[in-house]
């Protein structure tokens, strides 16, 4: 079976070059701030949940978190799927409220399930779908609000850009830790004890 490659659609808002699910996701918050990006994703559903009442932020800035959101989504979709050769179970880390976001414990433990479990309700047409539909209702005045469920994409893509973040820290940190080097003639608390 040949394997299908998933075009990310990230011309338009990134560089030209080929990325990876954890490429693309490390280019995207280069560009959106985890906070701020949450915010305006928040803004974005309650202007489509109001009627007649216009967004008032630069439409360019909103369509561009929506084209790089859009790309995410793609990423994520990708992730799914290598939480066996990636999955970073870091349960010797202490999961402080603060730190979970809007993840729960097992979540935080295991970031790759938020991606199964939004994968598993929806599908990339899905989170199409309701990107387009709050970008539409959010910067246009309309007396109708939006049809289908919205609520529960919004919150499965939080849940998203807090896994993607903390899935990104992790490696980082896995990167950047140096293992000891244990000389065989010594125990390696020696190796650390003043001379």
């Amino acid at each position: 079976m040949k394997k299908k490659n998933i075009d990310f659609e990230s011309g338009c808002w990134t560089d030209r070059r080929k990325h990876s699910a954890f490429s693309l996701m490390e280019t995207f918050f280069q560009f959106h701030d985890p906070a701020a990006a949450k915010n305006r994703l928040y803004e974005m559903m309650d202007y489509a949940q109001n009627r007649k009442v216009l967004m008032k932020d630069n439409p360019s800035v909103i369509f561009h978190l929506y084209l790089s959101l859009r790309s995410f989504v793609r990423a994520g979709y990708c992730l799914q799927f290598k939480s066996k050769k990636w999955a970073i179970h870091d349960s010797a880390e202490p999961a402080l409220h603060l730190m979970l976001g809007s993840l729960s414990k097992e979540e935080y433990r295991d970031p790759f399930l938020v991606f199964q479990k939004a994968f598993s309700g929806f599908t990339i047409r899905d989170f199409d779908h309701f990107l387009a539909e709050i970008v539409y209702f959010s910067l246009g005045s309309f007396n109708n609000v939006p049809e289908s469920n919205i609520v529960t994409p919004f919150i499965h893509l939080n849940k998203m850009l807090d896994a993607a973040q903390l899935i990104l820290e992790r490696r980082k940190r896995k990167k950047n830790e140096v293992p000891a080097v244990a000389s065989s003639n010594q125990p390696a608390d020696s190796l650390f004890a003043p001379s």
